[in-house]
């Protein structure tokens, strides 16, 4: 019998997505993870070190080893790397109560909110939560001309693997959220889009889990902790303080910095060859990286944002800065705690 869960994947040691291209991949694996195993997606949004789904499924650790197996195999293949992606354990909760699930669908639509990087949860565009109530906001699905054409679709699938045509993809291999994602039920548990909107921007308190608590249920109370479990650098109280639509602009996005490493400094270490990536070079490349792109990043932290003196200068991103974990996990190194 399908149950409600919220699952959350995480990496501790380095990034799970690279790019915006590895973001597109990563939820046309669940996409298909969904459809194989007749699930219900209920809403999902991918973070460069995690993910989070909530789906109604029969068995939660079956989807889960079939989703990661998915991405794995892709993210392997493209970097020419092997082995596990992520942290051993994934964290699965089971949902019970209306209350509780729309708490979980409010944490899980404002994801990049949450986590500082856009100021309303509406601008973040890897998770689902301009899928829901789009006539009412005036947002519209590509129309047919702006769809990509069924010849090509096979370049964003897993191989061997057939989505009917019914669930269409964008120019940018991405297949539709709103086709996969069971719009409907989620829009019966918000009622309105006003009321969408309000559960979008208010700010979580007390009342959140007092609500929770009045519900018959046995399944735990919903939080931002239970949430983010297993999530590096979790911290809860900066991410209530994000709820305020703080974003610092000033730090460079892990997608960012990735594509300043994969772009601009493995070419310089290892030459432009096709197929060379990160994970060619060596611990102590990586290590000498991490020194050589920390000097550039502060070396262009105050230069005139048209400055390409430097690689960082170059990719566009001066006067951005990083810190040392995002540093070391888009590079590989090992973490120190």
């Amino acid at each position: 019998m399908r149950k409600t869960y919220h699952i959350c994947i995480a990496s501790h040691d380095e990034v799970l997505y690279r790019s915006e291209a590895d973001m597109i991949r990563g939820f046309n694996c669940l996409a298909e993870t969904v459809l194989f195993t007749e699930s219900r997606l209920l809403a999902e949004g991918f973070m460069s070190t995690h993910r989070h789904i909530i789906v109604q499924t029969d068995d939660p650790v079956d989807f889960v080893q079939r989703d990661r197996y998915a991405y794995s195999r892709y993210f392997n293949a493209r970097y020419g790397r092997s082995g596990r992606l992520g942290e051993r354990q994934a964290f699965i909760t089971e949902i019970e109560g209306l209350v509780r699930l729309l708490t979980a669908l409010n944490y899980v639509n404002r994801q990049g909110l949450h986590h500082g990087l856009v100021a309303t949860p509406f601008a973040y565009p890897h998770c689902s939560v301009n899928s829901f109530f789009q006539k009412d906001f005036g947002k519209s699905s590509p129309d047919k001309d702006n769809l990509l054409p069924s010849k090509f679709r096979h370049r964003y699938l897993t191989r061997n693997v057939s989505v009917p045509e019914r669930y269409r993809m964008d120019q940018n291999g991405l297949l539709l959220r709103e086709d996969i994602i069971d719009t409907g039920y989620v829009k019966q548990i918000y009622i309105s889009p006003r009321n969408f909107l309000f559960q979008m921007n208010k700010v979580t308190d007390e009342r959140v889990e007092e609500d929770q608590r009045r519900e018959e249920s046995d399944t735990p109370i919903i939080t931002i902790d239970l949430i983010e479990q297993g999530v590096p650098d979790a911290d809860r109280k900066q991410m209530l303080l994000n709820e305020q639509g703080r974003v610092n602009t000033s730090l460079m996005t892990d997608l960012e910095l990735c594509r300043l490493i994969d772009d601009y400094y493995v070419p310089r270490v290892k030459g432009r060859d096709e197929g060379i990536t990160l994970y060619a070079l060596s611990q102590t490349e990586r290590a000498a990286l991490y020194r050589h792109i920390e000097q550039d990043v502060q070396r262009a932290r105050f230069a005139n944002a048209d400055d390409r003196r430097t690689w960082v200068g170059k990719a566009g991103l001066s006067g951005k800065r990083v810190t040392a974990a995002q540093l070391r996990r888009c590079l590989v190194l090992p973490r120190q705690d």
